[in-house]
């Protein structure tokens, strides 16, 4: 089954489905006349001689400066050689891929000039498994991603380096082997191909989905420390959520029911005190808005997802072209910011729980260190101490990048968006995220091994999960190998997989 792009409805779900799992595109045969019908247009100002911006003169700083007849094509060419910039290590393939599907989703409305060409070489690239090299850096965020769009438009000559079948290969032998014609670019063609912020896009969209995923699990750790810790949970009452009225903790909380559902301690059967700590109690409230700034995100990427974001931009019924900067990343780098700074606040409650399973003062009677032998032995000791390297970590990435604007193409390009720094350091927030999140699961599984009494049906099944992976600590031995082990099992959902399979969907 492969998805159909329109330019329209494109959503998170299907950037990761093609991204990620290869899922073929096909485009809708209205979107491809909405593209020749465009072309049509341009072609016919170029003929008049009609003044456009990227198309017959220069850009940035030399947007004044008109090209001849002669120099038009070569133009793009060039355009795309100097824009190749970047540096660092390749991208992994899923961004590039993400970043490809929008480009196509974009030129699907009709607005963007290129020759139908184009688009359709992109989409038997993401078909047929070439995948550009694009260096990870290089992008401000603004007229687009255009260093590591320019990569993936270099294979449009038959240029650059790209992967296929497992192979590196230069850009003319992977088009080759996979039978696709080498399109090349005429008037406008390259710069339809780059001007966009498709890949911080694209990443973001990824981001997006594992952090929903990496939340669900959140609260799985979560319910587990709360039966380990004899918590009260009076504070996860529906009714306190509904009267405040916040959506992501009214979902917080009821996820958090699902998984002790069954147990002693939410049947009452447990003596608690009268009110905890306030990351004992206020979990919902905290990973609920965590969810509403992941909610506000997702709208914002699948509206960035769905728009166009050249310039020029050509509105072919109304045989007009407009300039402007669509291209700016911006109102996708300010939720994005917010979503990586929400992922180290929750990262941080659930550090606080795995220090109060750890001290034997906050535990309510859990030997100190979660260790049988302490004094011989250490226990837990050091796994607070790796949760919280990688937070303070987490911290220093929180900075917002959408701030950091510095003025580029002789202050043509005054302010941009860094978008792809936000993009790139929410990655890094995200893979400490799923290490700390390891550590408090490892340490609720040991804690409740102390416990004598019945836990909740999803919590028992996250600890049988855990165990088939991570012994408990009977004795100290070294812990990288188990905190490495957690952290790929969270990062695979195995652990979120049996429990919804088990109590149902927890959001």
């Amino acid at each position: 089954m492969s998805i159909i792009i329109t330019g329209r409805d494109l959503t998170i779900e299907d950037v990761v489905s093609v991204a990620r799992h290869h899922t073929p595109v096909s485009l809708h045969p209205d979107a491809l006349a909405r593209i020749k019908r465009c072309r049509a247009m341009l072609e016919e100002k170029i003929v008049a001689k009609e003044i456009m911006y990227g198309v017959n003169t220069g850009i940035g700083e030399f947007s004044e400066v008109v090209l001849n007849d002669d120099q038009v094509k070569d133009f793009q060419k060039y355009l795309i050689y100097n824009h190749a910039a970047g540096i660092g290590d390749a991208m992994p393939e899923e961004w590039v891929r993400g970043a490809m599907l929008g480009r196509i989703n974009v030129h699907a409305h009709g607005n963007s000039g290129c020759r139908p060409e184009i688009t359709l070489t992109l989409v038997e690239m993401l078909n047929k498994g070439v995948t550009p090299y694009v260096c990870k850096k290089g992008s401000v965020g603004a007229s687009g991603d255009l260093a590591p769009m320019s990569q993936i438009a270099l294979l449009l000559m038959g240029e650059g380096h790209a992967w296929y079948e497992g192979e590196f290969l230069e850009g003319h032998e992977a088009l080759k082997r996979a039978g696709i014609p080498v399109p090349g670019l005429e008037a406008r063609d390259g710069l339809a191909a780059i001007n966009g912020s498709n890949v911080l896009t694209a990443m973001s969209a990824l981001m997006l989905y594992d952090t929903n995923r990496w939340l669900k699990q959140a609260e799985i750790a979560t319910a587990m420390s709360l039966e380990a810790l004899k918590a009260n949970m009076r504070p996860y009452n529906s009714k306190i959520h509904e009267v405040r009225g916040f959506s992501g903790a009214i979902r917080s909380a009821a996820a958090i029911r699902k998984c002790v559902e069954g147990g002693d301690l939410i049947e009452g059967k447990i003596k608690c005190k009268v009110q905890d700590a306030y990351s004992m109690r206020s979990t919902p409230q905290v990973i609920g808005a965590a969810h509403d700034a992941v909610a506000w995100a997702r709208t914002q990427v699948e509206i960035e997802l769905n728009g166009v974001g050249d310039n020029p931009i050509f509105f072919p019924e109304e045989n007009m072209q407009l300039s402007g900067a669509n291209f700016q990343g911006t109102p996708v780098a300010v939720p994005m910011d917010m979503v990586g700074s929400v992922v180290t606040m929750v990262s941080v409650l659930s550090e606080r729980r795995m220090n109060r399973l750890n001290n034997p003062a906050l535990s309510v009677g859990l030997p100190a260190f979660l260790t049988k032998g302490a004094g011989m032995f250490s226990g837990l000791m050091l796994s607070q101490y790796t949760a919280d390297m990688q937070i303070v970590e987490q911290r220093i990435l929180s900075m917002p990048a959408s701030i950091q604007s510095i003025p580029a193409a002789a202050d043509q390009e005054d302010f941009v968006s860094m978008g792809m720094n936000t993009a790139l350091k929410n990655f890094q927030i995200l893979d400490n995220a799923w290490g700390i999140l390891g550590i408090e699961f490892m340490a609720a599984a040991q804690a409740l091994d102390f416990r004598d009494f019945a836990f909740g049906k999803g919590v028992q099944k996250a600890k049988e999960v855990i165990r088939k992976y991570i012994e408990f600590l009977d004795i100290d031995r070294p812990l990288y190998p188990d905190h490495n082990a957690m952290k790929d099992l969270v990062q695979r959902c195995e652990i979120l997989h049996e429990v919804e399979n088990l109590v149902g969907s927890l959001g």
